[in-house]
């Protein structure tokens, strides 16, 4: 495409730039989604960027939303969604797919459509399928608009976590002991599926964690002790996802680091650790967003394990070719080892998130941390890079 095509910079239209804030989504991390929006709008300098709220609806609709983080955040255990902020029942907001024009389109049936104006960057703070994993990520290259966060290949990795493994493996990274039930092995031979997982519990013991293969915020995890509870456990990881993976039980500390991108490349904060939480068997989803579980920032590391650590974080942001940010997670084993667990591409920035709060304790405040994601994010083109 040639220079004179290319949308006009927002200095050269004499504005602020626009960021569109897209949350929601299709996937079982909704709720957890729009809590992020929440707390990112919340947090955006408005004397520095125009914003606009976009929500995904949990059947996929792009929906104007009121721009309003108080009502996106968690309230009485209730969780909250796109539907409740919507403005309308049945509008829909249409990017163009024309790179040429960044142009956001509001539709209404029976209505003139509205111009909304062009968007200049995207923050998209989707967890899961249907946006997290590299599908909007597409979409935008398209659309040729900048985004926050890792492009397609990385995102698609960061959300499988069955190729994430085999990345890392592939880059000398340790990870654990695994095995992935695909959908055509559980649907056509049960029983063989069930005879490699008997198998893998009988070289690597009980019990065993049956996971979605590409869910995210401990959703549909299920952590099994005997033979008997395997059925169920695989039903509520196939209602997530039809690709499951069995994990052993790794003992030892679960330690976190946050990877930022700054301008001479990532860098990454102090690691933080995630205690045993005395009301649940392991870190799940009510740990993590309905009981407010915190984690100890800065994890009380030696030096050299703090150094370690923070080298395989940035070691695993480069295996996946990933961009902007990310969230490494990882055990650290009785023998001193660590084992890389996963990576979030787009972790969580709840107001008791683990990745903000590492970043704060690194120096860097929220709003300062969102800012340099946008500034990053308009520094890099589309495109093969």
């Amino acid at each position: 495409m040639s220079s004179e095509n290319l949308p006009q910079t927002p200095e050269q239209q004499g504005r602020k730039p626009r960021v569109a804030v897209v949350f929601g989504g299709r996937s079982s991390e909704h709720a957890i989604s729009v809590v992020t929006a929440g707390a990112v709008l919340r947090s955006i300098d408005r004397s520095k960027y125009e914003v606009l709220p976009i929500g995904i609806t949990t059947d996929g609709r792009w929906a104007l939303t009121a721009d309003e983080p108080a009502r996106m955040a968690i309230s009485g255990g209730e969780l909250p969604n796109v539907g409740q902020l919507a403005e309308s029942e049945d509008g829909a907001v249409v990017l163009s797919v024309d790179p040429a024009s960044r142009e956001v389109v509001y539709t209404e049936p029976g209505a003139v459509p509205k111009a909304l104006g062009e968007v200049d960057v995207v923050f998209p703070v989707l967890h899961g399928p249907y946006g997290e994993d590299g599908t909007l990520q597409g979409l935008l290259e398209l659309s040729g608009i900048p985004y926050v966060g890792s492009g397609v290949l990385a995102s698609a990795v960061g959300q499988d976590k069955d190729y994430m493994k085999r990345v890392f493996t592939s880059f000398g990274l340790r990870v654990g002991p695994y095995v992935t039930i695909r959908p055509r092995e559980w649907e056509n031979d049960r029983e063989g599926a069930l005879a490699r997982i008997a198998d893998f519990a009988g070289e690597h013991g009980w019990p065993l964690f049956i996971k979605p293969a590409r869910a995210g915020s401990s959703i549909g995890i299920t952590k099994v002790d005997e033979p008997s509870a395997l059925d169920a456990a695989i039903r509520e990881a196939r209602r997530h996802d039809p690709k499951i993976i069995v994990e052993a039980l790794l003992r030892g500390r679960e330690i976190e680091v946050g990877v930022l991108e700054f301008e001479d490349g990532p860098r990454a904060s102090v690691p933080a650790e995630i205690p045993p939480v005395s009301s649940h068997d392991f870190y799940d989803f009510e740990a993590k967003y309905i009981d407010s579980a915190s984690g100890l920032v800065p994890a009380p590391l030696t030096p050299e394990q703090t150094a370690e650590v923070r080298k395989l974080a940035i070691e695993a942001f480069d295996a996946a070719s990933c961009e902007g940010l990310v969230r490494a997670d990882f055990f650290l084993t009785e023998n001193g080892e660590f084992v890389i667990n996963e990576i979030n591409t787009m972790p969580g920035f709840t107001p008791i998130s683990m990745y903000p709060r590492m970043w704060q304790e690194s120096g860097i405040e929220y709003p300062e941390l969102v800012d340099r994601l946008i500034q990053a994010a308009l520094r890099r083109s589309t495109g093969l890079r």
